[in-house]
């Protein structure tokens, strides 16, 4: 004989089996599955939410704190995007955190980066008149880029429209001008090159024998000092000589010991002197460029 199956068992079977189905899903959708309990914080973002979806990750530094509960327009201004974020409670939410959208490598997944936040920093609060505490948000990386690349751009651009006005017709045909001239003078100085090197050997040897000329100009006026010195001693013995008359034998006796052989060596060295100005004054009316080139080397005499 077969055995009756009761429906009405395996109905009440399937219905609390159905219902334990539905209470476990909304347990775990009530965010306190494993006795893990998530704050609300909200958020809003200035840039596109493209590619953030519901229950996209909520992440602190990289580790997993929440998920994003819900995605709307900011009541009363459409320029900005209301997140409901629900955080793990003891996620350390400072006031100074920044909510931020990144993108998961090149899936293109979006989530939300929780960064900032010192150590030492108030826990973030509710205000009056807040539902939930606000996390203050920041650009993401692609908006920093593209404002980035903006930036840049209208720079460019700018360079650009400088120096098309820098290089107009007038100034490249002054530029082009100026080309040609350095051109023509390199060709002349490689030209001339001989020359030049010839006319810095020569000015050469004019500063050398500048030089040793005016090495004989120093004897020649410590000569004429020593004269000078000699011709002052002999007017002071004058003046002795001369005021003493009251001995003048005896002052005639030391006028011709001594004031005699003084005078005897001064016209010696003015006739030196005389001899040594008249030299260089014939070599000079015979070779004026001696000033300049020097002497003439002397010719050698024979079997020199």
């Amino acid at each position: 004989m077969e055995e009756k199956v009761n429906f009405a068992v395996v109905g009440v079977f399937v219905l609390l089996l159905g219902a334990a189905l539905i209470g476990g899903v909304l347990w775990f959708s009530s965010g306190k599955s494993y006795n893990q309990v998530y704050d609300i914080y909200q958020t809003y973002m200035s840039e596109s939410v493209s590619g953030l979806n519901l229950n996209a990750p909520v992440r602190y530094r990289g580790v997993e704190v929440g998920q994003v509960q819900e995605i709307r327009l900011a009541p009363g201004n459409v320029e900005q995007v209301q997140l409901t974020l629900g955080i793990l409670r003891g996620t350390p939410i400072k006031a100074d955190t920044i909510a931020l959208l990144q993108t998961h490598g090149l899936t293109g997944i979006t989530f939300v980066e929780l960064s900032g936040g010192s150590h030492d920093g108030l826990t973030l609060q509710a205000k009056e008149g807040e539902r939930y505490p606000i996390i203050q948000s920041g650009p993401s990386l692609i908006t920093r880029l593209d404002t980035s690349v903006t930036a840049l751009l209208g720079n460019l651009n700018r360079t650009s429209q400088n120096i098309n006005t820098l290089l107009d017709a007038d100034n490249r045909k002054a530029i082009k001008n100026t080309l040609k001239d350095v051109e023509s003078l390199s060709h002349t100085l490689a030209a001339r090159q001989a020359e030049i090197d010839s006319s810095l050997k020569n000015a050469a040897q004019t500063l050398d024998n500048t030089a040793r000329f005016s090495g004989e100009l120093p004897q020649l006026a410590q000569r004429i000092q020593h004269s000078t010195a000699t011709f002052d001693r002999m007017s002071d013995e004058l003046t002795r000589a001369a005021t003493s008359t009251r001995t003048a034998m005896d002052g005639t006796r030391q006028f011709t010991s001594e004031t005699l052989p003084e005078i005897h060596q001064l016209v010696l060295e003015l006739h030196d002197l005389t001899q040594s100005l008249q030299r260089v004054s014939g070599e000079l009316e015979q070779n004026p460029s001696a000033l300049l080139y020097g002497k003439s080397a002397a010719k050698r005499g024979p079997g020199e």
